[in-house]
């Protein structure tokens, strides 16, 4: 029994000796762990949503009417005259899709961009915290490269230019966001609300569980937070 317990304590020992924490790591690997796992998570973010159905089929990003534009429109779907609704809604998140594989490589180069001490303050921060820092170095650049394509998505639908035209007077009447009175521009947010959103998963999940990390080295990092 004696040996045993003896056994256990070095076991115990040993285990605390190979266990690190974030202090023990050089800041090269914490810089790069965390650029590892912040490209994983917006690639598979990226993957996720720029494919047919990666919006519509996923209720937490799906895009539907705002506001009380979205609740006539339930109504008119209740009362069988949801047909045009349905389309818009449609061509609105098919827009999304289109438009989402290109923020990939603006992405990807906000992570190459990062410095020591942006890593360190992310480290220390909350779930979501190198999500935030994506949003704000790279968001107004995604928004650039969104925006066109989904103009020329939602010029495609006919029921656009009526959108437009509702949501237009809604605004003015402050029933709903004037950055929702532009189809286009509604469905551009959203689809980057949507993107930041699943990457804010991704970023989560890999502080959660860093053996689900792609790398070795991201895997070290995120086991030592």
């Amino acid at each position: 029994m004696l040996r045993l317990t003896t056994l256990a304590a070095g076991l115990l020992l040993s285990a605390g000796a190979f266990a690190l924490s974030l202090s023990d790591l050089s800041q090269t690997d914490a810089s790069g762990g965390l650029k590892d796992a912040l490209t994983q998570g917006a690639q598979v973010a990226v993957k996720q949503l720029g494919k047919p159905g990666g919006f519509s089929n996923n209720d937490e990003v799906r895009i539907e009417l705002p506001g009380k534009l979205g609740k006539a429109a339930q109504t008119m779907k209740m009362m069988g005259m949801g047909a045009q609704v349905e389309e818009l809604e449609a061509s609105m998140n098919k827009a999304a899709e289109a438009a989402v594989p290109q923020a990939q490589a603006i992405l990807v180069d906000a992570v190459k961009k990062m410095t020591v001490s942006d890593a360190k303050a992310i480290l220390a921060g909350g779930d979501d915290s190198a999500t935030q820092y994506l949003n704000k170095s790279s968001r107004e650049q995604i928004r650039a490269k969104f925006l066109p394509i989904v103009k020329q998505a939602t010029d495609k639908v006919g029921v656009a230019k009526q959108y437009n035209s509702f949501a237009g007077q809604a605004a003015a009447l402050g029933v709903v966001d004037a950055k929702s009175a532009n189809v286009e521009n509604y469905v551009t947010e959203q689809a980057l609300d949507g993107l930041f959103k699943m990457i804010a998963e991704q970023e989560a999940s890999i502080r959660q569980n860093p053996a689900g990390a792609a790398t070795s080295l991201a895997k070290k990092v995120f086991g030592a937070l």
